[in-house]
């Protein structure tokens, strides 16, 4: 079992920015690449950014070169750096924790509410 713990959201306003951080405690060897994503209202959750346990990422083409995941996987935490937000950016974020190999769960956070309004 995995626990995942998300902390950072809040309301920024639009060109601001916010990091939001996600730590995993449990059995961590049970899993792999670490990320995130978003669900706005109405709309399906989609992915934001994902990182493996080496370091290869992956982005959502509408937050490329505004928004950066990093890992330290010493403290099992993923960050989420997001710059010149938009309103569209607007949405629930949930960290996210796929499974390694041999393993078959994927883990979810709570979510964590990230609102750009003037």
């Amino acid at each position: 079992q995995v626990h995942l713990v998300e902390s950072g959201g809040g309301l920024v306003q639009p060109g601001g920015s916010l990091r939001l951080s996600c730590a995993a405690s449990g059995s961590i060897v049970s899993i792999n690449s670490m990320g995130w994503h978003r669900q706005a209202p109405g709309k399906q959750r989609e992915l934001v950014a994902a990182i493996t346990r080496g370091g290869s990422t992956n982005y959502a083409d509408s937050v490329k070169g505004r928004f950066t995941i990093s890992r330290d996987n010493a403290k099992n935490t993923v960050y989420l750096r997001m710059n010149s937000l938009k309103p569209e950016d607007t949405a629930v974020y949930y960290c996210n924790a796929g499974p390694a190999i041999g393993y078959s769960t994927n883990y979810w956070g709570q979510g964590t509410q990230v609102t750009v309004s003037s």
